[in-house]
């Protein structure tokens, strides 16, 4: 005859070991992923709050073969002044226009209309970004 041995009995002889170790691993897993979303939100504020200059397209209008109207937004600090870089591409995706706009009215929000003149046709106009200039 074969002895079947079966298992202690539940709540007898208390957690085993692997028990105990997989609480920990989910309390120190627990503390590091509280941890990084920490590192990931704080990043992202200092990051946002770091650009003194930011702005967007609102409109853009192929106005003709060789030159397209933009409406650019821009929000800054009042006393900022700064230089946002337009650029506008043809179809097969290759630059054709490109323009540097000086932002220096004294406002914290500034609303320009800009015409980037183009060597073809253009299909898009993008914002390429905003730096602040060294004259505050």
């Amino acid at each position: 005859m074969t002895a079947v041995r079966e298992g202690l009995p539940d709540g007898r002889y208390g957690r085993s070991a692997d028990q105990r170790a997989d609480r920990k691993l989910k309390i120190v897993g627990s503390v590091l992923g509280v941890a990084l979303l920490g590192v990931i939100g704080w990043a992202g504020v200092s990051y946002i709050t770091g650009q003194d200059l930011s702005g967007r397209v609102i409109t853009w209008d192929a106005v003709s073969d060789h030159a397209v109207k933009v409406h650019l937004e821009v929000v800054k600090g009042t006393d900022d002044k700064g230089v946002c870089t337009l650029r506008s591409q043809s179809a097969d995706g290759s630059e054709v226009g490109r323009k540097d706009v000086t932002i220096d009215r004294r406002a914290e929000q500034v609303d320009t209309e800009v015409t980037v003149r183009t060597t073809r046709r253009a299909t898009n106009a993008v914002l390429v970004g905003c730096t602040v200039s060294g004259n505050r």
